[in-house]
């Protein structure tokens, strides 16, 4: 996957996601996707290449590292809790559309209850067999 690609495919992902919307508190270089003023998504071109920073959660990032060769630790973020993702092979359409979804489900599970769009619990985990 290229780097357009992988902007565009995180992008149209993060749109769908229920009470999300697009800010650019850092400039023009910066896209920062949040949920009820929390980010879940950055993409930016700043490291020389398209890339984009999601949370994870820390024993699933260390897998994802471990087995895709273009995730990496998050890009000026706790190395822990996110992860970068760059274009490459390891990185398909499927997988980005998973990882968004799975990082803005752990920052609105972190949200009052009050404050949730959607049950994190429940909201998305079909898009590993279809779209959710």
């Amino acid at each position: 996957m290229n780097g357009s690609a992988l902007h565009r495919f995180a992008a149209e992902r993060a749109e769908e996601l229920p009470g999300a919307h697009l800010e650019h508190p850092f400039g023009p270089d910066w896209e920062v996707f949040k949920v009820r003023g929390k980010v879940f998504m950055l993409m930016t071109s700043v490291p020389g290449k398209p890339v984009v920073i999601l949370k994870s959660e820390p024993d699933e990032a260390e897998a994802l590292r471990e087995t895709h060769a273009d995730v990496t630790r998050g890009y000026h973020m706790n190395k822990k809790h996110w992860i970068t993702l760059e274009s490459g092979a390891s990185i398909d359409k499927k997988l980005v559309e998973e990882l968004v979804t799975e990082s803005y489900r752990l920052v609105v599970g972190n949200l009052p209850r009050s404050n949730r769009p959607v049950d994190p619990e429940t909201y998305g985990t079909h898009a590993r067999a279809g779209r959710g």
